[in-house]
Formats: structure tokens, C-alpha cells, sequence
């Protein structure tokens, strides 16, 4: 993921791009002060094709760096920067500023070819989630460092199950069957399963928001490929404990894979590089999308080019497969529920004791009324004496739907308010009924 690096007030980004025939993944160096725009500065550092000017920022034949955080908590600047290094597990490097690296002596990180990495700001410490294997295929286990020296033995955290593999042949034939998406070259209608190929975290509001790649075969390629011809796409999962995790959205696709336009990059598979980042309104997610389902050769061979001359496609695509893409959403958007006509949601039972409401609600076509009931039999309730005010009040007036000055617009925070009524207060638990028409809702809260 880019960094910000308040010293240099600006983004800072550590990408690894394949070149030709070459095996050596070379570790490059750009910056930018808006997180869109992006320069490649002349580090100098290393010669390529024989000269320096490059932004080459790592030694390519070195061990290739796989993650990086900026750490500002660190005392020690000589460790401001963290860094996973790539092996058949993962190596522990600090440096002072992303250049200059000392491997740490201790134990590597147990992991396959994928991993994800990231700062746990509820609990102080590091989190990586790693493949390994289980009956299931792929599976994403969490293991968490409070020193950057340690990490605790890899807990197994997701895997695919019977739901996934219903959900894979479904999405395998969508692709097959609808013209408009760059079908791979080898179809066998066997391997239709699924795996969970990485899950990056997020830090949210109090809770872990997780994003399980679903790895979607289309069918074994045979030797000496060693993977598949495939799809891969995010969901969402939520967690409030790093290690049990619900899926939500009934397993939705959060960011899928495109119909071919010779332009976008995610028309084969998507993959969220990392925690996403959140900027004022918004959520910033950054993501490789890779653009090609399987290699030239293998179009040659079992397709007969039929696919590459129906779609038209460039020979170059197989020379530009893959490039950083950029995802926004509002904030708290991952998930909304949505009134197509009129929808009732009755909340959890919760202390309502002057605080103001607020809500993120979409509601550019209809509008959104709130009345509060009490907990346990969910009728209008009673609040208690109001002593906010310089009158003491005997009693507050009602807090019903009719109540409520009704909400319509976008908005990622609006208060909610009564007429004629001060913030609630209750002297005991109470429930939220929201009454939407033709609205979305993303979130509501106290405060």
C-alpha cells in the first residue's frame, strides 16, 4: 500500500515489477502528494540496462521486499520503517527510510507465496495474515507481534466451505457464458472450487474489516504450470477479535472483476493490497488488478486463439498485464441496507442518556424517520426527567416516527432530531427503529 510520510509530506510507494526474461522482481520507488499522481524519481541507486537513472530501490539481486509500514510509534528511528522481506516465508528488516535494511535475527514468518501485513492500532501490535493449506485448500491463518521481533504461532482464521464452491461455479459460468468478459484459455467444468487466497485487514470503527480473496479455478493447466486458469475476487468479513470472523453481505463480491474493454486493468483478478486507507469523507482502496486469465501460449495451445481474435485483443496486453487501480467509497459504505419501497430495521438494545444520534444515510429519493422503543417489549418509550436545561422538564414529549423531522438527502453524518425534543434521555435500554422509504443506510451513532 503507499504510505504517507509526514516528514516529507508526502506518499511514498514501494511496488515490484517483472521485467522480460529476467526471474529478479526489482523493487521501485515512487512519490506523490495526492495519492493519484505519481512521479518516479531518479534514486540512482542501481543500474538497469546500464545506467542508474531509475527508481530502482532495493538491490535486485537481494531478498525482494513484500511489505513495508511506516512506523511512528517506533522511539528508535533507526526502525521507522518495517518491512517483510520475501523467501519461502517471510524475513523481519528494519530501516531508518526504506532504503537501507537490517535483516533482524530471529525467526522467519511461516507462510506460502501470499501474505498481507498491518498495524493494529486496538491492540498495540502487528498483524499478518498468511496462507497455508488445510483440508479446504488455501486457508488465512493471523499471527500478531507486539515488538516486531516475535510473532506467535499462525492460528487458522478463514476458509472456503460448501457455500464457496456453490458460489465459484456459479461465477465460473458467468464468465464463460456472457460474451462481454475475457474468458481463460482452458474451461474443463471440473475444478470448479474455491479457495481463500489472501485476507488484508483494515482497522475500523472499533472492529477488523477483513477482505477474503476467493480464488475461483477454471480448470487444471497441465504440466508445467503449477496454478490455474482463474479468477480472483474480495468479499467481506468482519471481525472484533482478529480470529473470529463473520461473513457479511451474503458473500457479495465487494470488488469484481470487469467485462474486457481494453482499457481497466481488473478483468481477470482483483487483489487489495492492503489495509484501505481513510481520507476525510471517504475510504481509499488501493488494489492490483490484473488484467490477462492465462498466459499466450496456453491460448495457442488450447484455445487456438479463438478468444484473443474474438475479442480483438492487443498482443501487447501480454506485455501490460498488471497496475495499481484506485477504489473509493463513502465512509462506512461497505455494507448498506437498502429500501426499495419502505424497510423497517429494529437495532440492538442500547444506553440512550443524552447523547445525540447521527446517521450516514443515502436518502436522495425518499427519507428516513426514527422512533426510539424500549427494549424489551419495543413499544414507544417513556424517557426519563430531563435536568439538561435550566427548566426541569416533568417529562420529555414522545420520540415516535411521527416525532421524528424527517431525513432525506446524502449524507455521511446527519443528526437525527424530535420536534420540540432535546437529545434523549433514558434510564434504561432502549431500541432504534429506523423507517426508511427509498433509502440507504450505512451507519448510525451516538455521540
Amino acid at each position: 500500500m503507499p504510505i504517507w510520510n509526514q516528514e516529507k509530506d508526502l506518499w511514498e510507494w514501494w511496488y515490484n515489477g517483472h521485467y522480460g526474461e529476467s526471474d529478479a522482481y526489482k523493487n521501485h520507488y515512487p512519490t506523490s502528494h495526492d495519492g493519484v499522481n505519481w512521479d518516479k524519481p531518479s534514486l540512482g541507486r542501481y543500474e538497469w540496462q546500464g545506467s542508474k537513472d531509475n527508481n530502482i530501490a532495493l538491490d535486485p539481486e537481494s531478498m525482494g521486499l513484500y511489505h513495508i509500514l511506516r512506523d511512528e510509534r517506533d522511539p528508535d528511528p533507526a526502525r521507522r520503517y518495517k518491512g517483510l522481506f520475501n523467501g519461502k516465508d517471510r524475513y523481519l528488516g528494519v530501516s531508518p527510510d526504506g532504503f537501507q535494511w537490517d535483516m533482524l535475527d530471529v525467526p522467519p514468518i511461516p507462510s506460502q507465496d501470499t501474505s498481507k501485513f498491518m498495524y493494529d492500532p486496538y491492540n498495540k501490535q502487528f498483524v499478518a495474515t498468511v496462507k497455508h493449506r488445510t483440508n479446504w485448500g488455501r486457508s488465512v491463518w493471523v499471527t500478531t507481534s507486539k515488538d516486531f521481533n516475535t510473532f506467535s504461532e499462525a492460528r487458522l482464521v478463514l476458509h472456503a466451505d460448501e457455500v464457496d464452491w456453490k458460489n465459484g461455479r456459479e461465477r465460473v459460468r458467468e464468465i464463460v457464458e456472457n460474451p462481454a468478459y475475457f474468458t481463460p484459455p482452458i474451461v474443463d467444468g471440473e475444478n470448479y472450487i474455491a479457495e481463500t487466497y489472501l485476507m488484508p485487514l483494515m482497522a475500523y470503527e472499533g472492529v477488523y474489516i477483513g477482505f477474503p480473496n476467493l480464488f475461483n479455478p477454471f480448470g487444471a493447466i497441465p504440466a508445467p504450470r503449477t496454478n490455474y486458469t482463474r479468477i480472483n475476487q474480495p468479499e467481506l468479513a468482519v471481525s472484533r477479535d482478529l480470529y473470529n470472523w463473520e461473513r457479511v453481505a451474503d458473500r457479495e463480491v465487494f470488488l469484481g472483476i470487469a467485462p474486457w474493454d481494453g482499457v481497466t486493468y481488473d478483468t481477470s483478478q482483483i487483489s487489495i493490497c492492503g489495509a484501505p486507507i481513510v481520507r476525510d469523507d471517504e475510504i481509499w482502496i488501493y488494489y492490483n488488478g490484473y488484467r490477462v486469465p492465462g498466459y499466450k501460449d496456453l491460448y495457442e495451445t488450447y484455445n487456438r486463439n479463438k478468444e484473443l481474435f474474438r475479442l480483438d485483443i492487443d498482443p501487447a496486453v501480454f506485455e501490460d498485464i498488471g497496475a495499481l487501480n484506485l477504489a473509493t467509497l463513502r465512509l462506512d459504505g461497505f455494507v448498506s441496507l437498502d429500501a426499495e419501497e419502505v424497510g423497517r430495521v429494529l437495532t440492538k438494545p442500547f444506553m440512550f442518556q443524552g447523547e445525540d444520534m447521527y446517521v450516514n444515510i443515502d436518502a436522495k429519493w425518499g427519507d428516513l424517520r426514527v422512533e426510539i422503543v424500549e427494549a424489551d417489549t419495543r413499544v414507544p418509550a417513556e424517557p426519563a426527567a430531563y435536568t439538561g436545561g435550566p427548566d426541569t422538564l416533568d417529562a420529555l414529549p414522545g420520540y415516535g416516527r411521527n416525532e421524528t423531522v424527517p431525513v432525506s438527502g446524502d449524507h455521511v453524518k446527519v443528526k437525527l432530531r424530535w420536534e420540540g425534543s432535546p437529545s434523549p434521555n433514558f434510564d434504561k435500554p432502549v431500541r432504534a427503529r429506523f423507517i426508511l422509504n427509498q433509502a440507504r443506510l450505512y451507519s448510525f451513532w451516538l455521540e
